[in-house]
């Protein structure tokens, strides 16, 4: 065939283009060596430490009072904070890639500020806003409302640090599809809403999806904003990350392992669920730059 490239050149090419064996195998090798090192086996020392007393202890420390309150707290904060940033995430996809507005790039940029912010500072800021002493401190006490070293300061500071994982994920696969689809709803008559639902959503659902196990994975292990605003109360503010580091430092290390093998079994579901979601997408989805689940 015209054009074709000869098998001798093409095997030629071929061989040029790949490494030794030694090569190939020793990057195998050097990769599993690392999962193993830095993955399986920290996750092999939970479970270890965890049953070190027996099950018996493990399960006495897990249904302890307070690891019971912490890991309701953990699931509220979570259901509260994951929806509100769905939301959030859709709504400045959209208003991002479908429509051109004075400080559209400054949105943009803005919605990666979570992740150019350290946790504890993001929780020192809500101090300053919330707090007795802070800006809207006094306001708040004269109503008797409480945010800091209580459940809204928690769920407001894992809202704003999990903030950029929905919108994130949908804003390059949204500008990537352009507007036509949508131009032609609205041409045959559909509403805005028509519109959204019935060809943007469907168009986005696997990148949301992402985002969402992103976001509640992020949600769920959250602890330096979470420490700076939670207050360390016992049973009322303590989420499961913070439970744990009270355990260790009252040296009950079964109790501290056994609470962390519910936060692993919750990553190692986050983590199937995530890959399901990858291999039925129909492409690639991105992950945000600088994100870690």
């Amino acid at each position: 065939m015209a054009g074709s490239i000869p098998v001798p050149i093409a095997a030629a090419r071929s061989r040029s283009l790949s490494e030794p064996a030694w090569v190939r195998y020793g990057l195998i090798g050097l990769a599993l060596g690392f999962l193993l090192l830095f993955l399986f086996v920290p996750l092999a020392a939970v479970f270890t430490e965890a049953f070190r007393k027996g099950a018996a202890a493990y399960v006495a420390a897990i249904r302890e009072p307070d690891a019971l309150a912490a890991v309701r707290l953990t699931l509220m904060t979570v259901v509260v904070a994951v929806p509100i940033n769905v939301t959030f995430g859709l709504a400045a996809a959209w208003a991002i890639t479908k429509f051109d507005f004075p400080g559209r790039h400054f949105l943009a940029t803005i919605v990666d500020l979570p992740f150019s912010i350290s946790p504890v500072i993001a929780g020192m800021l809500f101090v300053l806003l919330f707090g007795a002493q802070g800006w809207l401190g006094p306001w708040l006490a004269s109503h008797e409302l409480k945010v800091i070293f209580a459940v809204p300061g928690i769920v407001l500071a894992t809202t704003f640090v999990t903030l950029p994982f929905v919108a994130r994920e949908l804003i390059p696969l949204m500008e990537s599809q352009g507007t036509e689809t949508e131009e032609a709803a609205m041409v045959l008559g559909a509403s805005g809403w028509q519109t959204f639902f019935r060809v943007t959503l469907p168009n986005i659902r696997w990148a949301l999806l992402y985002g969402v196990t992103l976001c509640t994975a992020r949600a769920m292990g959250e602890f330096g904003a979470v420490s700076v605003v939670s207050g360390h109360i016992r049973g009322v503010t303590n989420t499961l990350p913070l439970h744990v580091e009270i355990l260790y430092h009252e040296y009950q290390f079964a109790a501290a392992f056994a609470v962390a093998s519910l936060l692993t079994l919750f990553a190692v579901v986050t983590l199937v669920v995530k890959e399901i979601i990858e291999r039925r997408a129909p492409s690639g989805i991105e992950r945000p730059a600088g994100a870690s689940p």
